[in-house]
């Protein structure tokens, strides 16, 4: 029987840091050199003074991760299961594997893009190639730092790619192909409250009677701005998949691109309106519809001919629709369904939005005298 005893410990490493590695006792067999080794370092470290709360929560928090991984190698050997390798995966290509969940992004534009401008910077950030058994603690701090060294990146990019990563990272842990997830260890970068442009009643009206070079285009603006339907959304819709009828009213029944979750969302009349529901069923809703650069800038040109003078992308097309809704007196909760936001948190920008402007009508008041 084999009696080999697992125990936790840590080693003094640089800056004031503990890493954590196991103890086998007696020594286990490395299958891939052949040689007897007793220590597995898990790629946890722990800080050796910790002061503040913030410090004395990522210890423990760390602590128990690396019992946890002690507890299960001990039930591995002890079943004969594991012959210390750390995991058979970790010499597999981590960027080979990134590549591949990339290209599943393929069909989502500014998804995809985003995928690939976060591939090119960990190529730059580690030109030798990444491992699998290289995911660790350490090597999300500096890809966060090599991140912040770029500072022609906008800080919201940089949150956007940190972002990718740990998808990929949380992926890899599912499949099993890396022993732990050290994004739940490590402090991601914040993102930055964004002005989140919009069109008010009155500017959509007016805007809905200028033509724009990119007729397709407007019509998903205005059909988004109708609905809170990304464009991701809009461009799979199919004919058939609108349902209902002028009596009893329209509805959808679809999965969410971004979040993919089924979600129904009522149609109204002004939208329907927008578009031909007369051909077949396999149809997509609105043809020709393709984002990029280009679009965006004819919608800007179609913007400006409304002599409006903001700053529009198709996205504030949802940011009016949330907008729309809450001036009209929807409640919050009602809107973030609508929009199939799993986390009120992230409706409630727009309703801080409302309460701005309702501030700054309430101000021009106080000069007034009756």
């Amino acid at each position: 029987m084999n009696t080999t005893k697992v125990k936790l410990r840590q080693k003094a490493i640089s800056k004031g840091r503990k890493s954590l590695y196991l103890d086998f006792y007696p020594a286990i067999k490395n299958p891939s050199t052949g040689k007897a080794t007793r220590r597995e370092f898990l790629g946890l470290y722990i800080i050796a003074k910790a002061k503040g709360a913030i410090d004395k929560q990522h210890n423990v928090q760390t602590l128990a991760l690396g019992e946890n991984i002690r507890a299960k190698r001990q039930i591995e050997i002890q079943k004969g299961e594991y012959g210390l390798s750390g995991n058979p995966n970790e010499e597999m290509d981590f960027l080979k594997f990134f590549s591949e969940l990339m290209r599943s992004k393929f069909d989502s534009d500014g998804n995809y893009g985003n995928w690939n401008a976060t591939k090119k910077h960990l190529k730059s950030f580690r030109p030798d190639g990444i491992k699998m058994k290289d995911i660790t603690i350490e090597f999300l701090e500096e890809f966060i730092s090599y991140l912040n060294s770029k500072t022609k990146i906008k800080q919201n990019s940089k949150v956007s790619y940190y972002r990718k990563l740990s998808a990929a990272i949380k992926q890899a842990y599912n499949k099993n192909y890396i022993n732990s997830n050290p994004t739940k260890l490590v402090k991601a970068p914040k993102e930055e409250s964004t002005k989140r442009e919009f069109l008010t009643l009155e500017e959509l009206q007016k805007v809905a009677k200028h033509e724009c070079e990119i007729p397709s285009y407007k019509q998903a603006f205005l059909f988004s701005a109708l609905t809170g339907l990304r464009f991701s959304d809009i461009e799979k819709l199919l004919i058939k998949d609108i349902k209902g009828s002028k009596k009893k009213g329209y509805y959808i029944r679809y999965k969410q691109q971004k979040t993919k979750t089924e979600e129904t969302l009522p149609i109204p009349k002004s939208a329907i309106d927008l578009i031909d529901l007369n051909g077949p069923a396999n149809r997509r809703l609105i043809e020709d519809l393709h984002y990029s650069a280009y679009h965006n800038s004819k919608l800007q040109d179609w913007i400006d001919k409304a002599e409006i003078g903001k700053k529009i992308t198709f996205h504030c097309a949802r940011h009016t629709f949330a907008t729309l809704q809450l001036t009209m007196g929807t409640d919050i909760y009602t809107v973030s369904k609508l929009l199939g936001h799993s986390d009120l948190k992230t409706t409630q920008v727009y309703a801080n939005i409302i309460d701005k402007k309702k501030e700054e009508a309430s101000k021009k008041l106080n000069n007034i005298s009756l």
